[in-house]
């Protein structure tokens, strides 16, 4: 599937990237959840590439917004996007696209969650969304969506979980304060309750990478199967299944593990289902 015309006349994207990501501590006690590296590559980045493939680059076109450890986010985002710093704690995901209702000015707006893996067996990044934006009316609220694959399960939408991309008109957006919110509450039900929303069916893989396992899990996949060594690393060790960050020493073992950039795994120690950052900072994920 080919991308859609867009315009940052017609519709816009903003990435939400203020959040904490408390599930993740300590690992975001040190950097941000948007920083966090799945295979190797930030999440920050993972997904203004995505959104990046379909057309939404530059200031003019693309929105990050940040509040906790908000000065790694903006050093990282550079020129590369408009930014949005929120003082205080975050406003949640419907606050921080009400902060932002002067640059949408009218648009639709592509949100996407930060913190949402996700892979196509068949499309790029980006393509692989692209059925969000095709025929869209600028009227419908759309959601990206996971089928459920127990028909009993309760909550979702239209038996799909969120699965880290919507599309809102600017008839939404324009009511949304600069305030504590979120989407799925001042948008997405209401929006439901009027058959005014429609889901999008993802057939790939999803993953809210917000815990340890499911964060290790997305790198595991990032990695196909196999494991992924930045060719900066120095590994001596035996590694299977696992991911090993820029310029990290591992001399130990590693089963189903992550290392970040620069951290260290002497010899003689083993991680399984873990992820190290530093040289003793050890989190599990079993």
């Amino acid at each position: 599937m080919s991308a859609p015309a867009v315009g940052p006349d017609r519709i816009c994207a903003v990435i939400l990237a203020a959040g904490e990501g408390r599930r993740l501590r300590p690992l975001t006690g040190l950097v941000p959840k948007a920083l966090c590296p799945v295979g190797n590559v930030p999440l920050l980045d993972r997904a203004l590439a995505r959104v990046g493939a379909l057309g939404f680059t530059g200031p003019a076109a693309v929105a990050v917004n940040a509040c906790y450890l908000g000065r790694q986010v903006v050093a990282h985002v550079g020129d590369r996007a408009q930014l949005s710093v929120e003082p205080g704690d975050p406003l949640g995901t419907a606050g921080g696209i009400g902060r932002l209702r002067d640059w949408i000015d009218g648009r639709g707006v592509l949100v996407g969650n930060v913190d949402g893996y996700l892979a196509h067996p068949d499309l790029a990044p980006g393509p692989d969304i692209a059925a969000l934006l095709h025929g869209w009316d600028g009227e419908t609220v759309r959601l990206l969506g996971k089928r459920f694959t127990d028909p009993a399960a309760q909550g979702g939408f239209d038996g799909h979980r969120f699965a880290g991309f919507s599309l809102l008109p600017w008839r939404y957006v324009s009511e949304l304060p600069a305030a504590p919110g979120e989407l799925v509450r001042t948008v997405w039900r209401p929006a439901e309750a009027v058959g005014a929303l429609q889901v999008i069916n993802y057939p790939g893989t999803y993953l809210d990478t917000g815990t340890p396992p499911d964060y290790l899990a997305a790198n595991l996949h990032a990695a196909g199967g196999r494991s992924l060594l930045d060719p900066s690393a120095t590994v001596t060790g035996p590694v299977d299944h696992s991911v090993v960050g820029a310029g990290a020493v591992v001399r130990g073992t590693l089963v189903r593990s992550v290392v970040w950039p620069g951290a260290r795994v002497p010899a003689g120690e083993q991680l399984t289902d873990a992820i190290r950052v530093g040289s003793d900072l050890t989190v599990s994920a079993g």
